[in-house]
């Protein structure tokens, strides 16, 4: 590790001040912090816990909140020289300096002071996240299992039920509040599986390279020292750490969960979350086969989490680019499941049997939709003579498992004849024929209703989507083409255009909800 400090400083960039504190103040619900030259600040009074008289702050005057970076430089009688507040963004994986020890390095977001970075050896992330209690007389070998009264050998559900028996025993503790939030951290860890690997590790050998939980992102107090250029803050130890968070409510389609054995792993790319389930969280009997046919589900089930950021590095193009990304704190994790979802996963299941069961036979079927658009019922009556139950929805064969079903079910309620079509629905309504592709991203075609109905089917059959979209040859006349509904992020909003689009009363309250959280 290099030096925290030497002889020589670069200047600190205008209009960065340094002043010393004469006094502390009280000044609902802040502190005052009056400085010698007889000016003062506002600060939080968790920042301005690590703040005494006789100490000096550098900071810029000018930032909104001065709060979120600071220097401070405490009197020479006081432990730590030094201390360094601010926010940060990304935080590398460790890595070996020199002198093969590790560290990690995490990004200053926005920084008035010049500072870049923050270095941060692996045994301070080690000891603040993974070995807290090492501050605590008599408790220094007490692990994380322990704090939850748990053993080593427990799996992610035993883990959760052990913090509601630990946070109920915790209710009727004087001082309870600091063993729950000790709980609560020891749970976040240890339910994520990377972090719990890593842990076990550090437990067998605590040289070993300490991840920083979920990435970074969040509000970092470290004592150290900073480099002659300004660009680095050499840390020795971490005191306190803030992540980013909020908190999130909405529906998500149970087929985006990665069932494993013993946790299982809800990621939406559009929605750039990540939610850690468990047996207990997600209460289903579940198991890896799970992922043979979740494609098949189409019901969804309610998230309300609090979310933290945790932003990854992807190699695109060959230039690394921080995505955006939010995980949920799995402690903080409530699951809604809808009452009838046994017969829908029963459903499912039985769907993908069946296609294993009649695959040669539904491979015919497949090829010759592919050649001519074929009405259900016809469909259904070949399905009937080569022994296919009645009960198997033929529509299935052309879904793709992004497609959100409630298109899917709310034009059906409006149609008196569908046809199946290369990857196609075609619904006939009252006054239109609409013409829907079962995958994300598509948008729902829609014409007026032909007086022949199976001459225009052949007629489209024949005709290019980009010909209908730009009427070359006056393709969209001839078939009557209408206009276009996208799926868009908002289901209900599709819905108003579709009913507006084929004549129907609109109710424009469906569009009001926020489409990024349902």
């Amino acid at each position: 590790m290099q030096p925290p400090a030497v002889a020589r400083h670069a200047l600190p960039p205008t209009p960065v001040v340094c002043k010393r504190v004469v006094r502390l103040q009280a000044d609902a619900p802040n502190i005052r912090c009056l400085f010698s030259d007889g000016t003062s600040q506002i600060l939080s009074r968790f920042v301005a816990g690590f703040i005494k008289p006789a100490d000096q702050v550098e900071f810029d005057p000018a930032a909104i909140d001065v709060g979120k970076e600071l220097r401070v430089f405490h009197a020479p009688e006081r432990r730590r020289s030094e201390l360094y507040i601010a926010s940060i963004g990304y935080v590398t994986l460790p890595k070996a300096d020199k002198r093969n020890g590790y560290f990690v390095r995490a990004e200053v977001a926005g920084s008035r002071l010049g500072i870049k970075r923050i270095h941060l050896p692996a045994n301070a992330v080690r000891d603040y996240f993974y070995f807290p209690n090492r501050r605590h007389p008599g408790s220094q070998d007490e692990t994380l299992f322990d704090l939850l009264k748990t053993t080593p050998a427990a799996s992610p559900a035993d883990l959760r039920l052990a913090l509601k028996v630990r946070m109920l025993e915790l209710q009727t503790e004087p001082a309870h509040r600091e063993r729950w939030i000790a709980a609560e951290r020891a749970f976040n860890l240890l339910a994520n599986p990377e972090l719990r690997a890593c842990y076990e590790a550090l437990l067998r050998d605590p040289e070993t390279p300490a991840l920083f939980p979920y990435g970074g992102f969040g509000s970092l107090i470290a004592a150290g020292g900073l480099s002659a250029d300004r660009e680095t803050f050499f840390a020795t130890k971490i005191l306190s750490f803030s992540p980013e968070r909020r908190q999130r409510r909405f529906r998500a389609l149970l087929r985006k969960i990665e069932f494993f054995g013993a946790y299982a792993v809800y990621r939406d790319s559009r929605r750039k979350a990540e939610v850690l389930l468990d047996k207990v969280s997600l209460p289903l009997a579940w198991d890896p086969t799970w992922n043979q046919w979740r494609h098949l589900v189409g019901a969804k089930f309610g998230i309300d989490a609090t979310f933290i950021r945790s932003d990854k590095y992807r190699l695109h193009e060959r230039e690394w680019q921080l995505v955006n990304w939010e995980t949920a704190l799995p402690s903080r994790v409530q699951i809604t499941i809808p009452a009838d979802i046994q017969e829908v996963v029963a459903n499912a299941r039985k769907t993908y049997s069946r296609f294993g069961q009649f695959f040669e036979v539904l491979q015919g079927i497949r090829e010759r939709v592919e050649r001519e658009p074929v009405e259900r019922q016809e469909l259904r009556r070949i399905c009937s003579g080569l022994g296919i139950p009645s009960d198997f929805d033929i529509a299935q064969i052309s879904w793709k498992p992004d497609y959100d079903a409630f298109f899917y079910t709310q034009l059906c309620k409006r149609t008196s004849k569908m046809f199946l079509f290369r990857d196609e629905y075609l619904f006939e309504l009252e006054g239109t024929v609409v013409v829907e592709v079962p995958e994300q991203g598509h948008a729902t075609y829609i014409f007026s209703r032909p007086a022949d109905l199976q001459r225009w089917v052949r007629e489209y059959a024949r005709t290019p989507k980009d010909d209908i979209r730009r009427n070359r040859a006056n393709a969209a006349e001839r078939l009557g083409f209408i206009g276009r509904v996208t799926h868009g992020r908002n289901p209900r909003a599709w819905l108003r255009n579709l009913r507006e689009r084929i004549g129907e009363p609109v109710d424009y309250t469906l569009a009001t909800e926020s489409s990024s959280e349902r």
